[in-house]
């Protein structure tokens, strides 16, 4: 049975060799070449990928994504679709259900909503728990730096706290639009907030969301 992570992986595959590697996406600064070969490195080259968050890693991080940067776009494309290599921890079911399933989606979005023509997506609801159950538990970290308290709140009710403090606001939407919203792509993401008029704007100017 196909996982959401596959699905997700295949689909930001085709997106990408649809756009072709010099079109827009949300990744501020990144054309698609770009967010492909961030992929592929995450995937692949684990000894570099730590300087997405180390900064003793940032530089070997550049070099590397430099290398395959420069090659073949097609061949970006084919490593995306193929998957990690054995040795990657990516390659165990539970590991990738677990780590890609929003990394795929949002970065499908990211090539999405950056055309002009886009138009949201319909997920099944099943898609949509899976989401909501991922965001749960990464709320703190992609909250942990914004300026002010903040609910995230499916529109059934069902709350999660990514930052405590005041005032607060409460970003209402379904799983999917509250993951690129808690990711950093507020102004892509269709959501409704609620709260103090100056904190919801400053948390919608934040760049602080996000990893």
């Amino acid at each position: 049975m196909s996982t959401h992570a596959k699905r997700e992986r295949l689909l930001l595959a085709d997106l990408l060799e649809t756009a072709g590697p010099e079109a827009p996406t949300l990744c501020e600064g990144w054309t698609t070449r770009d967010l492909a070969a961030h992929v592929v490195v995450r995937e692949r080259r684990p000894d570099a990928a730590g300087g997405i968050l180390v900064k003793q890693l940032a530089s070997r991080l550049e070099r590397v994504t430099a290398e395959f940067l420069a090659k073949p776009y097609d061949e970006l494309i084919g490593l995306i679709r193929t998957g990690p290599p054995r040795f990657s921890p990516f390659s165990l079911k539970q590991v990738d259900e677990m780590s890609n399933v929003i990394e795929f989606y949002v970065h499908a979005e990211d090539v999405r909503r950056a055309q002009p023509d886009w138009t949201p997506r319909e997920l099944d609801p099943v898609f949509q728990d899976a989401l909501w159950s991922r965001l749960e538990r990464s709320a703190r970290l992609m909250g942990r730096g914004v300026p002010t308290g903040l609910v995230l709140r499916r529109p059934d009710g069902q709350t999660t706290v990514a930052r405590r403090g005041a005032p607060v606001v409460t970003v209402t939407g379904e799983p999917s639009e509250l993951v690129l919203f808690a990711y950093g792509r507020q102004g892509a993401a269709k959501v409704e907030l609620e709260g103090d008029e100056n904190a919801v704007a400053q948390l919608r100017a934040t760049k602080q969301l996000g990893i």
